[in-house]
């Protein structure tokens, strides 16, 4: 499975049930990546999502304790036992989490791959993603050139984890 994300220099997310920043190329290359997959993702990134709607386009599986919540042209499910007897029915590689923070931890184990759109930049944060770079069992197998977004700089990344773990 994959995870995919942006992040600061001090691997924030998100600040307040917000992204940090809103990068227009990160935004298409998210887009264009996730197009006709399926997206993992807590109600609460859900709830922060244009209009509070699923991803058109996508197969929306939603995480939520609560089980009275129920959400139109997406998948809720209660529980990560729920969640990986229902990703049983997907190719790993087709697979993408997206957030938030808890999500991204509860899946990391079970994922080989993650697309960090890495921000040259510190912002306040209160959601952050596991520090890759700490984690001796990741690292760093694509980057592209130095990206610019007005005075901000950034790169997209691709981690792997090592294999023989």
């Amino acid at each position: 499975m994959n995870l995919i994300a942006a992040v600061d220099e001090n691997w924030g997310i998100g600040y307040q049930g917000k992204l940090l920043v809103r990068i227009p190329a990160d935004m298409k290359s998210f887009r264009e990546m996730t197009a006709n997959k399926v997206v993992v993702m807590g109600r609460r990134t859900l709830e922060s999502l244009p209009n509070g709607l699923p991803l058109a386009g996508r197969t929306n599986l939603i995480l939520s304790s609560n089980p009275n919540y129920k959400v139109r042209n997406a998948t809720v499910l209660h529980s990560m036992d729920e969640m990986m007897k229902e990703l049983e029915k997907y190719s790993d590689e087709d697979v993408y989490i997206i957030g938030g923070e808890s999500v991204y931890r509860q899946f990391l184990p079970f994922c080989d791959t993650a697309h960090i759109t890495k921000i040259r930049q510190k912002y306040e944060a209160d959601a952050f993603f596991p520090n890759l770079d700490e984690r001796e069992d990741w690292k760093i197998t694509a980057d592209s050139e130095e990206q610019t977004y007005f005075d901000m700089e950034y790169f997209f990344l691709k981690y792997e984890r090592k294999t023989g773990k």
